[in-house]
């Protein structure tokens, strides 16, 4: 318990000190998008460290730890191929041209809260490496729970670079595949696999706070950094397009389209 104490408490600083070399790399590049590629390695790596020294049943801490490096490790792959060599994610630009003079300031604390909130979702792997192994019905939903989330969330990435890779669609929105169903079916299923956390941690005796995992990530994707900055950004580059995609699709939960 000492180690997984230690590391707990120390972890927030080695990752503050990592996202600030991040922040000095983005000065040089002018890229803050790679600073999700760090997002979504440092939530994976460290989510994984935690599980592996925990002091909980061995078989849940591989299980845990494993999880956190694939699926985290396919977002970071997924986000570094989407950001090398492209222009500045224009969420990131608008928010430049937005911080005028002030931008290394804005960008520091934006690396900094990014560092946070690393070390916030990698908590419920923190949580769950002190328990012990869940009854086997809870177990198998949460493995089930993840394969479904995980094959949905690859899905709709891999549908919508398919159509980002055509040059006809340029200025175009998405209406194939899950993105008919939904406007944001990659935000949804990363949110479904949060609930597989408190599954596997209902042994916990702090089992019950990890249903705050699946809420916070509902609240930072709905409201503070998911949807809004990214509908924000697709009506500046697609205007009326994503105007008329917003009042036929379902925004977060996949249903049927207006007609």
């Amino acid at each position: 318990m000492a180690v997984s104490l230690t590391l707990l408490w120390w972890s927030p600083v080695c990752l503050a000190a990592v996202f600030f070399v991040g922040y000095l790399w983005q000065i040089q590049s002018r890229n803050a998008g790679w600073v999700d590629v760090w997002w979504a390695a440092g939530v994976g790596v460290t989510g994984a460290l935690y599980a592996l020294v925990g002091t909980g049943d061995l078989s849940l801490r591989l299980t845990v730890a494993l999880i956190y490096l694939v699926w985290f490790g396919r977002l970071s792959l997924h986000l570094a191929g989407r950001v090398a060599g492209a222009e500045e994610d224009g969420r990131y630009a608008a928010l430049r041209v937005w911080a005028g003079d002030r931008w290394r300031s804005v960008f520091l604390g934006m690396y900094m809260m990014q560092a946070f909130w690393v070390w916030l979702f990698a908590l419920p792997a923190w949580v769950i490496s002190q328990a012990q192994e869940p009854p086997a019905a809870l177990y198998a939903a949460s493995l089930l729970l993840v394969v479904v989330a995980w094959l949905g969330e690859t899905l709709a990435d891999r549908q919508l670079a398919a159509f980002k890779a055509d040059p006809q669609n340029q200025g175009k929105t998405c209406r194939h595949g899950l993105w008919r169903y939904s406007r944001h079916p990659n935000y949804f299923f990363e949110w479904l696999h949060w609930f597989a956390y408190p599954l596997l941690g209902a042994a916990s005796p702090w089992g019950f706070w990890l249903w705050s995992a699946p809420a916070l990530m509902f609240v930072f994707l709905y409201f503070v950094t998911g949807i809004p900055f990214t509908e924000r950004q697709a009506l500046r580059s697609r205007g009326e397009d994503y105007r008329d995609y917003q009042r036929r699709t379902p925004m977060f939960i996949p249903w049927r389209p207006k007609s």
